[in-house]
């Protein structure tokens, strides 16, 4: 028996209905993006390069995140980055601005939903 693939379709247009305590208030309460706060990101925890974050960074983005008492809004920013970050980072380990920018402006699933049919086609002509 083949199992199909998970799906977990992301709509953009409806973000503000994901918006959760302990986030980066990147979005505010309407779903708008703040650029300030997108920026604020790497300029408070991209030490190692400035347009980059590494694991460590990213740990301590989401420890100064932190809400008290918001279990469910740490779980979903943890999981949110974390996933995020394995998806997305270098062989070096830098997870790149430009990279969670396209998050934030949807363009990243097309992005990898393009590289995955590549890879899918260059693994058939082999």
């Amino acid at each position: 028996m083949k199992v199909g693939a998970f799906k977990f379709p992301i709509y953009v247009k409806n973000i503000h209905k994901g918006k959760h305590g302990s986030d980066s208030g990147v979005y505010d309460a309407n779903g708008r993006f703040v650029p300030e706060k997108f920026e604020e990101i790497f300029k408070k925890h991209a030490h190692t390069r400035p347009d980059a974050l590494t694991g460590k960074e990213l740990n301590e983005l989401l420890q100064a995140n932190r809400e008290p008492n918001d279990l469910k809004g740490r779980v979903g920013g943890f999981t949110e980055w974390k996933v995020l970050y394995s998806l997305c980072k270098d062989k070096e380990g830098f997870l790149h601005k430009e990279t969670v920018r396209a998050v934030y402006d949807g363009s990243l699933f097309v992005k990898l939903e393009q590289e995955r049919k590549q890879a899918k086609e260059s693994a058939k002509k082999k």
